[in-house]
């Protein structure tokens, strides 16, 4: 059996589950596999369970947790006893005022409308569609998000916002925001943890706010005394490039909506709007991975993400 080019590419990049996927040819017996269950999909890759898309119609929205980088270590905070933020769950797509909803602070609901798994095997691939709502339940936005996963922990969102035909869609100039996840405190800056951006800034307070291609977040896990990260990247394809809300204590996303915000007021603010009907594609993936950045080679998984670029 030979394996395809982009996929022997992936299968190259391991060293978290540090198996081989054989010679697996069929979608029920691939590396990456994704089982529906009872409000929430279960992604496994080579049988170890990486990450758990939940969508209880009882949350606030839907959002990925647990998420492993190996087995037993979680790289998402727990969700019992928030010490700051419960808002902040696993990985997660929300942003502060859209038509002056914010549903960042759970303010409006992201409600769970359908979840399809597309493909497993080689790759793992669900669609979902999300809707975004007033707590009195009126209709702001749709999200429709595909989410591709790699076996080697790389998890791309193609996320397609589109504004229903009855009314515009306006995306307010905010940090709060989009695409991002919640660190677990072992992992953090505070408790020693790393952060570098693809331009080679360090730490939070030169990374945050910056435009970059990526930034990777890692730290050593006191349990095994191995090195574990996340790494968040924007797509050069996207019509607003992002700015990174990443803060020492444990939040790390990217943000397209936040000109005015993260420039402390230097640049105007710039809304993003949507006529009735209209849609906004933005594409991010966050790579999973064991290792500080040069070993889980961020760089390279970003360029074959990226077509190269």
């Amino acid at each position: 059996m030979s394996w395809p080019r982009k996929t022997k590419f992936w299968l190259a990049f391991l060293p978290v589950w540090g198996l081989l996927a054989g010679d697996a040819t069929q979608a029920d017996d691939g590396p990456v596999q994704i089982r529906p269950g009872e409000h929430k999909l279960e992604i496994t890759i080579h049988g170890r369970l990486f990450a758990v898309y939940r969508t209880d119609p009882k949350l606030p929205k839907p959002f990925m947790h647990p998420v492993y980088a190996a087995p037993g270590v979680s790289v998402v905070r727990p969700l019992e006893n928030p010490e700051d933020h419960p808002h902040h769950k696993g990985i997660w797509v929300a942003v502060d005022e859209v038509n002056t909803v914010d549903f960042w602070a759970e303010r409006g609901r992201i409600r769970n409308h359908a979840a399809k798994v597309l493909c497993c095997g080689p790759l793992g691939k669900l669609a979902v569609e999300n809707h975004w709502e007033t707590l009195d339940g009126k209709l702001v936005v749709v999200e429709k998000t595909t989410i591709t996963i790699h076996p080697n922990g790389l998890m791309e969102y193609d996320i397609r916002f589109v504004a229903p035909k009855t009314h515009p869609v306006v995306f307010e100039d905010t940090k709060e925001g989009l695409f991002g996840i919640r660190i677990p405190n072992w992992m953090r800056e505070r408790q020693g943890g790393k952060v570098v951006n693809a331009d080679g800034l360090k730490g939070t307070r030169a990374c945050w706010g910056k435009r970059t291609a990526w930034i990777d977040y890692y730290n050593t896990y006191p349990q095994d005394g191995k090195t574990y990260g996340v790494a968040l990247m924007d797509h050069p394809q996207n019509p607003y490039p992002a700015r990174y809300h990443v803060r020492n204590y444990g939040l790390f996303t990217l943000n397209p909506f936040g000109e005015r915000a993260y420039t402390r007021g230097k640049l105007p603010p710039r809304p993003v709007k949507l006529k009735p009907g209209q849609s906004l594609r933005l594409r991010y993936a966050i790579y999973i991975h064991s290792g500080d950045t040069q070993q889980a080679q961020v760089h390279a998984v970003y360029r074959r993400w990226t077509g190269g670029k």
